[in-house]
């Protein structure tokens, strides 16, 4: 997995620049998704160098950039809520146990090469699942902007701990209120300005800087008579770097926290390729989606050993990094290494930033989350995508989020199946002109032949409707005195063997006794299926027409091999179905 061949200067420099312009981001983003998460800041911003350095190394996008996510740190909220917050060392060795499993699941994904199965969780989940984040996530922060205490516990649900905190809590600190609107309003001009000039996206640090220094200025973020300063600040981040270290495993909540990690595992995954997929599109690059996935478990592996919150990839320093000309995948690590450095540097002046200014922050964040256009667009689409949207929403505010992810995917699949299954099947006719289409309703029906086309997926999902439609044929056969079958299966896919013996099944009746059967427009793939249980050993070479590049179509060369032992004559046929 080396970098590309011929890495030049002018690759390094663009490598360079981009990765010290995401690391400005990293910095603050690694702090408040700690805070998300419920966890010390610190373990935040070793994501910020550990994930996003070995998913670099080991990923195959030149600009995805790994680490802490909004969405990925609420799911870890919601793993942990089991445990007491206050036991801090049992809060944390789950943490770092839960980084393990997300990655020992995401590798055994890329192992068995099960990626692809993320395309069958719906979008409506995703988006039902980020409308949930973005809600928890401000009313998670209502209390640290409005300096008041939280009340209740991880037990409780959401909406019944931000009563109490607001009716039942402390008094609200207009100083922490308008340090955090001050946040707000900073990030969404600066925002604007960054997006109008095109200046470096430095906007969420100065945030915390102008905060910082408002707080600073005025002596609120220093302790009083009683110790306490006037509003509260961000745990202190220590100067050091992430170390190696051994979680401590406790069996009995394995289960729970399994649950939890599968949950992150495959949002991560979908939130880590939809980038890298969207990034790839502008760029051109080919991407191993199977080789990103490996690096995705390999980056939350190591992080779960060097006390680093799970991670994915990340949309905005993502699109920071491409934006700001990341030319290979190094541009990551020189953002790991630089937020290492500031680390060492500039940890003691983290202490400064208020809490307040960080609320504000991720208040504009959980705005950011939800793609409003997308959403509306969903809910309007069909009942089937409102409903999974409103499902996974609901179930993620009145319950939990990981519950929900887990909800919102299996009801993708439950809804998916049926759909899948739909078997369809119509019938084609030669008309007086010779032309072969599909038959209308005032059209008469050939008495000799049936001419019968069956669409769509070949699964034991669909093994009833196909049942239905050879009782239908066998029906016809028997009572209209039907001489010729015409079964048209180009446009079936992959076939299992529930459907293939029901095929069988039928053949084995009805062929050579009251009708002969043919099989037309035959794929390589049902061909290859049929030829594993011995089909041709059985059933007549003729009367199987494969699809081919031939001069007719296998349709038409099996309605002529039936007319002619009709004894029917004419111009050739034309085709159209």
């Amino acid at each position: 997995m080396s970098f590309a061949v011929n890495y030049s200067w002018p690759k390094g420099r663009s490598d360079l620049v981009a990765g010290l312009t995401v690391a400005a981001v990293a910095l603050p983003q690694g702090i408040a998704y700690a805070l998300i998460a419920g966890v010390d800041p610190k373990f935040g911003v070793y994501s910020a160098i550990v994930v996003t350095a070995v998913a670099s190394i080991f990923g195959s996008s030149a600009h995805l950039i790994n680490g802490p996510t909004s969405a990925i740190s609420l799911l870890v909220f919601s793993s942990l809520a089991f445990i007491d917050p206050e036991n801090r060392t049992v809060l944390f060795e789950a943490l770092f146990v839960l980084g393990v499993l997300v990655g020992v699941f995401q590798i055994l994904i890329a192992v068995f090469k099960l990626g692809d199965l993320t395309r069958y969780i719906s979008e409506s989940v995703i988006i039902g699942f980020m409308l949930a984040a973005a809600f928890l996530l401000a009313v998670g922060q209502i209390g640290n902007a409005l300096g008041v205490k939280d009340k209740g516990n991880g037990h409780m649900q959401v909406l019944h701990r931000l009563y109490l905190t607001l009716f039942h809590g402390d008094k609200i600190n207009l100083r922490a209120v308008l340090l955090s609107v001050t946040a707000v309003v900073v990030a969404v001009v600066l925002r604007r300005l960054v997006q109008k000039f095109g200046w470096p996206q430095i906007d969420l640090l100065a945030v915390l800087v102008v905060a910082g220094i408002v707080a600073y200025a005025a002596g609120w973020s220093f302790p009083g008579a009683d110790g306490k300063s006037a509003v509260a600040v961000a745990a202190k981040v220590p100067q050091s770097l992430p170390t190696p270290h051994i979680p401590i495993l406790d069996v009995g909540s394995l289960a729970e926290l399994s649950r939890g990690a599968l949950a992150i595992a495959f949002i991560g995954l979908i939130e880590a390729l939809s980038i890298a997929k969207a990034i790839a599109h502008q760029s051109q690059q080919k991407i191993d989606y199977n080789r990103q996935i490996l690096a995705e478990g390999l980056a939350n592996l190591t992080g779960g050993f060097f006390q680093a919150l799970p991670g994915s990839g990340s949309l905005s320093r993502s699109a920071i990094n491409f934006q700001a000309g990341a030319a290979t995948r190094f541009s990551g690590i020189v953002s790991a290494a630089t937020v290492a450095v500031a680390l060492l540097l500039f940890a003691p002046l983290l202490h400064y930033v208020p809490t307040a200014a960080l609320a504000g922050l991720l208040l504009v964040t959980a705005v950011r989350l939800v793609d409003f256009k997308r959403l509306v667009t969903t809910v309007k689409a069909s009942r089937y995508d409102a409903g999974l949207v409103v499902i996974t929403a609901l179930a993620g505010v009145l319950w939990d989020l990981d519950k929900a992810v887990l909800l919102g995917i299996a009801l993708s699949v439950v809804m998916f199946v049926p759909r899948a299954a739909k078997l369809k099947a119509s019938e084609l006719i030669v008309t007086p002109e010779r032309v072969v289409r599909e038959r209308l309703s005032d059209d008469p029906v050939d008495p000799s032949t049936i001419i019968f086309d069956l669409e769509g997926e070949l699964f034991f999902g669909a093994a009833p409707e196909l049942d239905r439609y050879f009782d239908t044929l066998r029906a016809r056969i028997h009572t209209d005195g039907v001489e010729f079958v015409i079964l048209r299966l180009k446009r079936v896919r992959d076939p299992d063997a529930v459907c293939i013996e029901r095929l069988e099944h039928f053949l084995r009746e009805e062929n050579g006794k009251a009708a002969t059967i043919l099989l037309a427009g035959v794929r390589p793939d049902t061909l290859k299926v049929l030829h594993n249980i011995g089909f041709q050993n059985w059933f007549p070479a003729e009367q199987v027409f494969p699809e081919e590049d031939q001069e007719y179509s296998a349709t038409l060369r099996a309605v002529r091999y039936a007319h002619a032992r009709l004894d029917r004559t004419g111009d050739p046929l034309y085709y159209l179905v």
